[in-house]
């Protein structure tokens, strides 16, 4: 489980994207650019991972983070492959889209949701099931594409694997 109340728990800033998902709160940022509180202290001192469209981002350049790696050995869950529950945050009129993918050791790469566009103005929860084969170790990677709006951002917090179906 990750809150980013302390640092981002292991998750690693990719290094062929083209700019960073930033831990941050919103206290420390200017109105109208992210969610109010973060989701798990419902506090602006809270803290979530954010990335914004500004002019330093061009439309459509990626921010791209990604979980530890993940193991599937010895776990006696032969029907499923786990869960990873999340919340998001994607508020305003020229947001980009968020892209979550599971990721396999030899770089092969699945879709697993695509959201592009407003989500409204409030934290949204979502459970996605990690399938494949075996005991093939993964990572789930999350994929911030900048959209127009130079206040519009996505945001994500508390984010939880576990081998339940």
């Amino acid at each position: 489980h990750c809150n980013f109340e302390f640092d981002l728990c292991g998750w690693k800033q990719d290094k062929n994207d083209d700019f960073d998902w930033n831990l941050r709160t919103s206290s420390t940022t200017k109105m109208g650019t992210g969610p109010a509180t973060d989701h798990t202290l419902q506090e602006p001192s809270g803290h979530y991972i954010f990335i914004k469209s500004s002019f330093l981002q061009l439309p459509g350049q990626k921010a791209r983070i990604s979980s530890p790696v993940l193991s599937r050995r010895n776990k006696n869950c032969k029907v499923c492959g786990g869960v990873i529950l999340f919340y998001y945050y994607m508020y305003g009129a020229h947001i980009g889209s968020l892209v979550v993918y599971q990721r396999t050791m030899a770089e092969h790469e699945k879709v697993l949701l695509n959201l592009t566009g407003n989500q409204g103005n409030f934290w949204q929860r979502k459970a996605l099931i990690l399938t494949g084969d075996g005991d093939e170790d993964f990572q789930v990677v999350f994929e911030g594409i900048a959209g127009k709006g130079p206040k519009d951002g996505i945001a994500l917090d508390d984010l939880t694997f576990s081998r339940e179906c």
